[in-house]
């Protein structure tokens, strides 16, 4: 007995899409996407770079950038923004990942400090249409360890074993900021980003 013209397209239907999900399981392992990783800080800025493709991640680049103490407010801010505009535009990220604001009761003025630099991040992103995507310290935590209130020794060794480093990476604001892009790698393998 042969199909009828509708069991027939409803056939060549199911192909194309079956196709279609092939095609972006493939393309998935040949895409490479970059990011950018930030732990911010008033004293110290941590980034980290790093490139994903399938299940292959490597790293770029980490470091820090420092402010100097002794400027006033303003002139530290002004400097992150300079460090962090020519990391940018020379790494050229395809998105950038950053820690949520996390404010506990007794260190308003923490969140308040961190409030300012992470509107830097947000100001030069914007300024080359980069993404920005923000993830809680717990979820950065469950992402890479599997426990939301990991230490950060045990951050720090799964960033190591997972980017198959020799050592922990060091200064730990790099490690810190180098967990952040790895977590944006995950959630966007399995599809769990939400733009901030």
């Amino acid at each position: 007995m042969r199909p009828t013209n509708l069991e027939a397209r409803n056939s060549i239907r199911f192909r194309a899409i079956f196709f279609v999900i092939d095609i972006s399981r493939l393309l998935r392992h040949f895409t490479v996407m970059r990011v950018l990783g930030i732990d911010p800080g008033l004293q110290v800025t941590g980034y980290g770079i790093i490139e994903s493709s399938g299940d292959r991640t490597t790293v770029v680049e980490a470091g820090v950038v420092r402010s100097n103490a002794k400027e006033e407010f303003a002139p530290r801010l002004r400097e992150i923004a300079k460090e962090l505009d020519e990391i940018v535009g020379q790494f050229r990220p395809d998105v950038i990942a950053v820690e949520e604001l996390y404010s506990h009761y007794s260190h308003p003025i923490t969140a308040v400090i961190m409030g300012h630099v992470r509107g830097i991040i947000f100001l030069k992103a914007a300024e080359r249409n980069i993404p920005v995507i923000s993830y809680a310290a717990t979820r950065i935590k469950k992402s890479l360890t599997g426990n939301g209130r990991a230490t950060k020794e045990q951050m720090q060794r799964m960033v190591s074993v997972t980017l198959g480093l020799r050592s922990v990476p060091e200064p730990p604001d790099a490690a810190d900021a180098l967990a952040v892009a790895l977590c944006h790698c995950r959630a966007s393998q399995h599809h769990e980003v939400v733009t901030a």
